[in-house]
């Protein structure tokens, strides 16, 4: 059985996720006074994890019924 959340809170859950790594990025860029190569990678690997969650269809996201597919 595999875990999957419904396509309302999977589009909560990515837009809490987004903004609490856009906020944790710029805040350890300004602390840690670190260059561009490393913010890319940082910006890539944050990516990665939610590309993975909605590839294993663990998130179901609807982008809040913004592209809403034409079935039948």
């Amino acid at each position: 059985m595999k875990f999957h959340i419904n396509p309302l809170a999977s589009d909560i859950i990515i837009c809490i996720y987004v903004v609490a790594t856009l906020y944790l990025r710029f805040k350890f860029e300004n602390d840690a006074d670190v260059g561009p190569g490393l913010s890319i990678v940082m910006g890539i690997c944050f990516v990665v994890i939610i590309w993975a969650l909605v590839r294993l269809k663990v998130l179901n996201p609807n982008w809040f019924g913004l592209l809403n597919s034409k079935k039948g």
